[in-house]
Parts: C-alpha cells; structure tokens; sequence
C-alpha cells in the first residue's frame, strides 16, 4: 500500500511537470470581514490566502485556518510573538537557526524556511524573504485568524512562495468600540507588554491601533559563558484604517514600525573556546505601508494591492561590524468576474527586493520581477469544483520563469477530498540559515547561480461528523538547484547549487473531536526527506529534519469563565551535520499546561512550558570546540534551549459588544 501511495505521488509530482498546469491564484484581493463562531457559525470562515473569497470548506487548494480562540491560547503562551503560534501547526517545524540571537524560521513539510512566504493581509509588509528575525519580531495580539497553504505556492505569490504561505490575517473592528490590554512576565525574566483598540468612525470608516513591548534578558543557563537565551528590547505599533462603500467598493490601509535591539553571544568576562569574546548582536528598525482595495465596475471587479516596507540592520559578529538595509515594493492590479459556474480573474503584478550592503557591497542585488497571471475555477457540478491557474514572472535576473497550480475539490457527503500540484521557483540569496547566523565575512561573491525550482503535489482526505473531525494528507515534493554552503578553506564557503534532487515524501494525520467545550486534537508528522550526500556516493537524510513529530492538545473552555489545556508534543530524531558532538539527535518531549480563569473584565492566566525541563545542553556543549568556516560558533539547535519556562500574566478586555 505505502509503495503504491509513493508512486502515486510521484506520478502527481511528474505530472504537473510534464504539462504545466494552472494554480490557484484569486478572485477577490479584499481582506473579508472574519467570521466567528458567534456571529457565523465555524463552518463561514472566509479565506484570504488564495484572494478567491470562499469559505474554507469551499476551497480547492486546501488552507488551514488558525482561527481566533486559538489564536488566543498561544498569545497566554507567548504574546510576544508568532512562533508558538506556527510551531504547534501540524506540517510546520519552527526551526532555531541562530541560537546567539534566538532567530528561527518556519519549515513547512520539510523545506527550508528561506522558502515560506511570510503575508500579512496578503501583503509582504516583511519582506519578500522575511529574515529569521522576522518571525520573532511579530506580536499576535491583533491576529484574527492565520492561513496556511502548503506546497509551491509561486502561482499565488510569484518566486517568494516556493515552499508555502503563511498568511496573518488582522482583526476586523466590530460595531462597538472595543480595547485589549495584556501584561505578562516570566521566570527567565522576561515581560510583554500588549494593547488593541478598535473603534467604528463613522458609518463607512473604522480603525484600529496595535502596540507592544517586549524584553528578556539575556541568560547563561548552562554556565559556559555564552548565551542560551538572548536578551533583546522591542518597541512595536500598527494602525490600521477601514472602508466599506454602500456599492461594495472597500479599501485597507495600515501602516507599522518596530524597533528591536538583540543581545547574544558572549557574557561579560567570558570567551569562546579561542579564548576571545565574541560579541553578537543586532539592531533592527523596519517601517512598512500598505494598501488593498477593490471597486465594482458593472459585471466586473477592479482590485488594487500595494505594499512597501525597508528594514535597517546593524549586526556584530564578534569583531565584525555589518550595516545593510533590505527593501521590499509591490503592486498588482487584477479584474474578476463570475458568470454562471464560471469565475475568473487576471491581472499584472510587480516586486522588487533589494539589499544594500555598507560592509560588504558585493553582495548588494535588486530584483525586480515584473509578472502576469491567470485563473479559472469551475464549478463542475455542486460536488465538483476545478481552479486552474498560472503565472508567468519575468524576473531581471533569473529570466522568464512559469509557475502552474492545479487543484481538484471533491465533497461527496460527510468527506472533503482535494488533489492539488504545482511548480515554483526561489530566486537565490545569500542568506541561507548559516550565513544569517554568522553573517557575510566568510562568504565568497555569489557566482552564477540557478534559481532553485520545485514541483509539489498533494492528496487530502478530509471527513466530519458532528463533534468528530478526521483528516489525511500524503504529499510529495521535487526541488531542483538547492542551494548549499560548500566549504573552500578553513575560513571560507561558497554558495552552490546541490547536484541531483531533494526529494521529500510525507504524510500528515489529525483527528479531532469537539464537545460541550472540550476540544481533544491527536496529531502525527512523517516526513521522509532525502538529499545527494555531500561527501559519499548515495542519498541521506535531510539535516535537521526529523521523520516522526506527533502532538495531544486537550483543552477546556467556557466563556466568560476561563479555560484549561495540556499540550504534548513528541520530535523524533533528526540526522545532525558538522556536529563535533553527535551525528544524530535524541528524540525528545515537551509538555505544557495551560490555564485561565476570568473575573470581570479580567482574566488571569498561568502557562508552564516544557514542563520536564529539556534542553540541548543537558546532552551537549552548544558552543563548538573551534569556529566553524562560515564563521558560527555554535552548532546547530536540534532541540529546546531554554528549558522549563513559567509565564503568567493579566489580560483586561473592554468593550466590542461583550
């Protein structure tokens, strides 16, 4: 049966190669009001992600939908940012990439995180490549749901989706005017700071404020002298601005900035293994605007979205100072239209991303990708539907690159089936994972490099019935030309494209069941991720890239009352590369308990976070014995570093109609 389902795969995979089929691209650019369970019913969730303006239940592409109540256990977890958010996600791996500075990216199915566009309102206000910091530096507080596409999603979003989206999508503000304040503090010394507001304007406008602060102190808890939590100090607020004409003319304006300093590498007086310190730091300012807008114009609808954001770094790396500055524009413009079963859009988009380096200019680029796209869905019969699209991207530097998708829904009954394939490409950088822990010095000028492509496919079985829901996945992955450090002197690497292909086979299970406010979710992970082997003839494991990753959430909630949850999460063993210490990593488990109680409008809650006290170093050193050529002084994080964290805080909620 496996080796059946494995070549069913691959002739998927093999398939949309061969005939470069459609993708999903979009309808409707218009961020849609969010449905809650109160207001809608859980079933009445629009989708942002695919700009199709479905409900979930109703998309071809599958999407998997974060949605607010969830949302706002992780926020008790971790307010300062997403990644507890993604982290426990079935498919997603948050992957540590710098434990100096506690940078993480997010692996979807197994491929790099370099890969995964990060949106917000389907806008790249982060950057067209998010750095690892990206992720660390993005506060849940006013996150109304989080949309997930897995798999090349290039047709949707041109070369930055190679490996999937992660769409963050705002709260809407309600008829009332309503306010959120969090506080929060931990045993590591750590505190947050949150706020949102929200008010309607008038009878077409409304808005919304977001800020936050947010700081830990850098801590040693292994006594070796050097970091194994960084300390860092960020300053966050968003505005945002709504309009709703009476002819179904709507438009989204926000705005952001932050301010964040970073703290790792080593303590006062302390030295690495040289017996020199080694100072790692870095400071972030980013600003960032954006815009989506739609007009009926008679039987068809314009669409507008815009974006622009700029991100000033400065980095030490021990007794290397780099300056640089990442900018980030875009536009599209589309028209749609739906006729019978029949709906369509097609449209122009532009992005340029650039880096500007004062310390090492030979690595400055500026990619300008104009494009053109495409989509048709059809709704064959009531049960039936097919969306077929493609995008042409005409990109300055690695010329004309085509990205197809083709998705099939199937809805017989109580079952939900989807098929769904495309191709996609990623134009190269420099900042693979180990030069943006370690950073540009040791690095040779990029030569002539392919764009990493990839072809995906995916079959999905999904059931539900009252309080019980079921779903499988299988998917399949090909990548081409991926990119890797190859070492050139005891100081030196390079950037080359990999011979052969990465190929990643997989299945995602999970099973949930729903009653009188209690939730149950089981969920099992099995990636099979294999790549040339670098250094003798044959296949290996990808590194960092563990097969088996399972997950039970128990949780209880009322309202108005509080809620209770226990969290168990087991990562398999993962191959290790260029570790002095191992070669392989040791399986581990994380437990967390959770727990809320409301009084008023206040609401106290507790969260004890790997309970059991993992961490890497309870094994081995995170500090290497010498420094590695492409600069590092720690080896790669395969598992917890901070060990047994408490958190605990206050939330008060004012208004919105409560």
């Amino acid at each position: 049966m496996l080796a059946k389902t494995r070549a069913l795969l691959l002739a998927g995979v093999a398939l949309f190669d061969a005939h470069a089929l459609a993708a999903q691209t979009a309808a409707d650019d218009t961020p849609a009001p969010i449905s809650t369970e109160a207001e809608a019913g859980e079933d009445d969730i629009i989708v942002q992600a695919t700009r199709s303006g479905r409900r979930v239940q109703d998309e071809p592409v599958r999407v998997e939908v974060i949605d607010r109540e969830e949302i706002e256990e992780k926020i008790l977890m971790r307010p300062g940012n997403v990644a507890m958010i993604l982290s426990e996600t079935g498919g997603l791996r948050v992957q540590v990439t710098s434990p100096a500075l506690g940078a993480a990216n997010v692996r979807v199915q197994g491929m790099d995180g370099r890969f995964t566009q990060l949106l917000a309102d389907g806008l790249p206000l982060y950057g067209g490549q998010a750095s690892s910091l990206g992720l660390l530096q993005v506060p849940p507080t006013d996150l109304g749901q989080v949309e997930v596409i897995k798999g090349a999603a290039s047709a949707l979003y041109g070369p930055s989706a190679l490996g999937g989206v992660i769409n963050l999508v705002s709260r809407r503000p309600k008829d009332e005017p309503e306010a959120e304040i969090l506080l929060n503090a931990t045993t590591r010394d750590g505190q947050d700071v949150t706020a949102y507001a929200a008010t309607p304007l008038s009878d077409a406008w409304s808005g919304s404020l977001t800020g936050g602060f947010h700081r830990q102190t850098r801590q040693d808890l292994d006594g070796d002298g050097w970091a194994d939590m960084p300390g860092y100090r960020r300053w966050t607020i968003r505005p945002r601005l709504f309009w709703e004409g009476s002819d179904g003319a709507s438009m989204f304006v926000t705005a952001g900035a932050m301010t964040e300093q970073r703290r790792g590498g080593t303590l006062p007086g302390r030295t690495v293994p040289d017996g020199t310190a080694f100072r790692q730091e870095q400071d972030t300012d980013r600003f960032d605007g954006g815009l989506v807008a739609q007009a009926p114009l008679g039987e068809i609808t314009a669409h507008l979205r815009a974006a622009a954001m700029t991100q000033k770094h400065h980095h030490f790396y021990g007794p290397v100072h780099e300056d640089d500055r990442h900018t980030t524009l875009f536009a599209e413009a589309s028209l749609s239209g739906k006729a019978d079963a029949t709906s369509w859009v097609g449209g122009l988009a532009w992005q340029r991303d650039s880096f500007a380096s004062q310390t090492f200019q030979a690595f400055d680029y500026a990619y300008e990708v104009p494009g053109v796209f495409g989509q048709v869905e059809q709704d064959l019969t009531s049960d039936l539907t097919l969306a077929g699209s493609a995008r042409v991207d005409f990109h300055n530097r690695y010329g004309t690159q085509f990205s197809p998708r083709l998705s099939l829904l199937y809805r017989p009954g109580r079952w939900t089936i989807r098929v769904s394939g495309g191709r996609g490409f990623y134009a190269p950088t420099p900042f693979v994972e180990e030069i943006e822990a370690a950073g540009l010095s040791r690095l040779e000028p990029l030569g002539d490099l392919e764009p990493e492509t990839a072809r995906t496919a995916s079959f999905d079985l999904g059931y539900r019935s009252g309080p019980i829901e079921a779903n499988l996945t299988l998917f399949a992955s090909n990548m081409r030309n991926s990119t890797r450090l190859e070492t050139i002197a005891a100081d030196r690497v390079r950037l080359v494209n990999a011979p052969g292909q990465t190929r990643i086979r997989g299945a995602e299970t999970l099973l949930r069941y729903r009653q009188n406010g209690f939730t149950v979710t089981g969920s099992y992970v099995f990636v099979d991720a294999t790549e040339p082997d670098p250094d003798r003839p044959g296949r290996r494991q990808v590194p960092l890239t563990p097969k088996h990753t399972a997950g039970l959430v128990a949780m209880w909630e009322e309202h108005d009352k509080g809620r209770l949850g226990l969290e168990v999460y087991y990562t398999g063993g993962q191959l290790l590369e260029d570790n002095p210490y191992r070669t392989r990593s040791e399986p581990y488990v994380e437990v967390g308990i959770l727990g809320e109680i409301a009084l008023g409008k206040a609401r106290l809650f507790l969260n004890a976070e790997n309970v059991f006290g993992k961490r890497q170093t309870q094994h081995d050193p995170l500090l290497r014995r010498t420094r590695a050529p492409d600069g590092r002084w720690t080896v790669d994080v395969w598992a917890p570093t901070e060990g047994f964290v408490l958190n605990g805080g206050v939330r008060w909620k004012f208004g919105g109609g409560d």
